[in-house]
């Protein structure tokens, strides 16, 4: 893959001010083309550092993007450090000069002397016009090496890849774009995940790991040269050592895969929820076509709603309490029952921050799913504050309804 250093430039970024989105949307950008980078630097408004950190970035790949340092006051140092670092000469670039002006004449202003410092760059540097901003955008070659220079308001930016840039660098390199799948893990942390495929070795194939809450997802990267059927070994093994928790491959989201889960075998859904309030239903119901499927909810947070909704006795509320077992099979057969459908899910628990006991303390959750073939049943204990034990709560009560689904 070709290689692209991201730097990103202002006082505002490394004094905590702003966020640097820009190197996370132009690696985004890039990726996909068979570009890799292998460095995002953040530097200050110093004119000794950037004179560093970009003669380093030209050494390190033969692509480099730099965002921000192009406006026309005195922090704004990026011609003058592209010219120190390599050595070329400052001089005013009428291209760039006319565009400035041309900016200012559609904006109906006078343009101010000091916007004449936004034309003066590099001898021998290719103008880039930036129709959204008074900055042109820049790049110079410098032994081999391509380094693009772009204003740091992100819409300006991004315009300027968009039109400039890549086109350019698509022109310029011989790209070889990677194979990328995507393999959505629901109930296994990093550490289990990364256990199952330690001893997993196959040419060709690079395996990364992130965590999207609730999920993990394992990123599998691929030559793009390799055979499609090898593709489909290598991501059948993957699935095959992680289990039936792998729900899916560039596919969507747990929900959505459940929802065409069931849409695909003519099933149907009621839930009874409890400490989740409607999470699971409204994470189901995203999914366009979720009438097919997804036939009724109830929101059971009282003894009584949970009396009058799902028939659960008053005996057994007093006999175990609300967050027991026998309470969370009840809400799914009861619910099931009531709206004539193929599963039922209930669920019942202490999302915190109050509530626990020593028996049952925060985070403690039943989960039920009744079918066809009879109920199960699941007690999880999870970590964190409220939202997070609804979030996994709700994820954990997919991810069962979808093992008993996909089981039929």
């Amino acid at each position: 893959m070709l290689r692209v250093v991201l730097l990103a430039q202002g006082n505002e970024l490394t004094t905590g001010q702003t966020v640097d989105t820009n190197s996370n949307w132009i690696a985004e950008q890039l990726f996909p083309l068979g570009i890799e980078v292998v460095r995002v630097v953040t530097v200050p408004d110093d004119l000794p550092q950037l004179v560093e950190v970009l003669a380093d970035a030209a050494g390190r790949a033969p692509l480099v993007i730099s965002t921000g340092g192009l406006g026309p006051t005195r922090d704004d140092l990026t011609t003058e450090a592209v010219s120190k670092a390599f050595g070329l000469p400052l001089a005013m670039n009428s291209e760039a000069m006319g565009q400035v002006a041309e900016r200012y004449r559609q904006m109906g202003r006078e343009m101010p002397e000091i916007n004449r410092k936004q034309a003066i760059l590099p001898e021998g540097a290719t103008v880039h016009e930036n129709r959204r901003g008074t900055a042109p955008a820049f790049s110079v070659e410098v032994d081999g090496t391509h380094l693009f220079f772009l204003p740091g308001v992100p819409h300006e930016m991004r315009a300027l890849m968009r039109d400039s840039v890549l086109p350019t660098v698509l022109r310029v390199f011989d790209l070889q774009p990677p194979i990328r799948r995507i393999v959505r893990v629901i109930g296994l942390g990093e550490s289990t995940i990364e256990t199952r495929l330690a001893d997993l070795h196959i040419d060709g194939m690079v395996i990364g790991f992130r965590t999207k809450m609730p999920e993990n997802q394992v990123k599998l990267r691929f030559r793009s040269n390799m055979p499609t059927e090898d593709i489909d070994r290598a991501v059948a093994e993957v699935r095959r050592r992680i289990g039936w928790r792998a729900f899916g491959v560039d596919s969507g989201d747990l929900g959505e895969v459940v929802g065409h889960a069931l849409a695909a075998r003519d099933q149907t859904v009621a839930l009874a929820e409890s400490c989740t309030a409607g999470a699971i239903t409204a994470w189901l119901g995203q999914t366009p076509g979720a009438s097919r499927y997804l036939m009724e909810s109830a929101v059971v947070y009282s003894n009584a709603a949970k009396t009058r909704t799902c028939g659960v006795p008053e005996a057994m509320l007093i006999e175990h309490g609300a967050v027991s077992e026998p309470v969370a099979r009840q809400l799914a057969e009861g619910i099931r029952e009531r709206a004539d459908t193929t599963w039922g899910v209930g669920i019942t628990g202490v999302a915190g921050p109050g509530g626990g006991s020593a028996e049952k303390p925060v985070g403690t959750v039943h989960i039920a799913v009744a079918g066809p073939a009879g109920t199960v049943h699941r007690l999880l204990r999870l970590p964190g504050d409220r939202p997070r034990v609804q979030s996994l709560a709700s994820a954990a009560a997919l991810a069962m309804l979808f093992r008993s689904v996909t089981a039929t």
